[in-house]
């Protein structure tokens, strides 16, 4: 009787010690690409991490990389869902409709969705205002070009890639009247052989500074091959290029994450709430400068990312018209937001068409 109670003591310490380190919350992420693409998903992942060194062993964090925007994720957010997670963070505009059928079966669970416009009771949306960040390098961009021609490789058509190239356009063009664009579709977020590719085809077109919307570090080392410019997408990509990458739009996420993530332990998360920060929260961070940028330029530039945080300037500011010439803002009025993320039309100045 006495070793039965004492193992019964044993195999209530184990469970109280096994309950002591459980975590309090499960906290899931999918990804669109790998973490290891240095950009897109690599940012996302060190956000992730950053909610690790925030709350310890309070709170599991797991992923899933590579997952597409399609069926699969639901079934991959079904199953973070069914094995525990409390919140799920969704990393990629076309997990949006997934992301509600999803939180439909779920509602106990809270679901956060990244440059989506979709919410529900359980369901919340963020973004950044990475437009702000490409006024900054389309600044630079307009400066250091000596051929006036800008490559763009852009994604998918949709607004937040749109905005990016609208507001890329008119930083360079204020900083040299003489730039123009040449844009490359590749319709996908990460796929490193099809960004060289249109990186290739963007020099031979006389680019000799490259801007990209798209994931992978590979066009900074055609950019370093060919000796032209580039610039970092989401995060620092100066290893990459050390001769080509001039800065770099860097993609702040970790505050947000862990932000959110402790309103879901205390119980003042909300769904249906759309958050939309820029340069001044941090979310758009400009990395260091290159020793290649002269001095007057980057004061320049960090002149715009200081107004742009402070209020004073903002990216769309009139007059501006749309490409087919008609008004669209004013002497000084500036874009409204609902604009900005319906976004579906190119300012006057750019050629080619936006693909449906």
């Amino acid at each position: 009787m006495k070793l039965l109670r004492v193992s019964l003591l044993v195999l209530s310490s184990l469970m109280i010690s096994c309950f002591a380190f459980a975590a309090d919350m499960k906290v899931g992420f999918i990804y669109i690409g790998p973490p290891g693409d240095h950009g897109w998903n690599y940012q996302h992942d060190v956000g992730r991490k950053s909610v690790d060194e925030a709350f310890g062993g309070k709170v599991e964090t797991v992923f899933q990389e590579n997952v597409p925007e399609s069926a699969d994720a639901e079934r991959v957010m079904t199953q973070m869902a069914l094995s525990g997670a409390d919140m799920i963070f969704a990393t990629s505009f076309g997990y949006m409709d997934p992301v509600l059928n999803v939180a439909k079966k779920f509602p106990n669970v809270k679901f956060e969705h990244a440059t989506g416009y979709k919410t529900a009771d359980n369901v919340s949306t963020y973004s950044a205002r990475f437009y702000e960040g490409r006024s900054v390098i389309g600044h630079v961009a307009g400066k250091m070009t000596k051929s006036n021609t800008i490559g763009y490789v852009a994604s998918f058509p949709i607004p937040e890639v749109v905005r990016g190239i609208n507001s890329a356009y008119l930083a360079a063009k204020a900083a040299n009247p003489n730039v123009e664009f040449k844009i490359i579709w590749i319709f996908t977020w990460y796929d490193p052989a099809k960004e060289a590719d249109a990186a290739k085809t963007l020099i031979q077109q006389g680019a000799d500074v490259i801007m990209q919307h798209v994931d992978s570090s590979a066009i900074m080392t055609v950019a370093e091959e060919a000796g032209v410019y580039a610039f970092g997408q989401a995060s620092d990509m100066s290893a990459f290029g050390p001769n080509a990458h001039l800065t770099a739009i860097i993609n702040g996420w970790g505050p947000y994450y862990v932000k959110r993530v402790q309103q879901a332990m205390d119980g003042t998360w909300k769904g249906g709430e759309q958050t939309f920060d820029g340069i001044e929260a941090g979310m758009v961070v400009i990395g260091d400068m290159s020793d290649k940028i002269p001095d007057s330029v980057k004061k320049e530039a960090q002149a715009i990312a200081d107004g742009i945080a402070s209020g004073k300037l903002h990216s769309f500011t009139g007059p501006v018209n749309k490409q087919d010439g008609s008004a669209w803002l004013a002497s000084g009025e500036t874009a409204d937001i609902g604009t900005l993320l319906g976004m579906n039309f190119y300012v006057e100045g750019i050629e080619g068409d936006i693909p449906q």
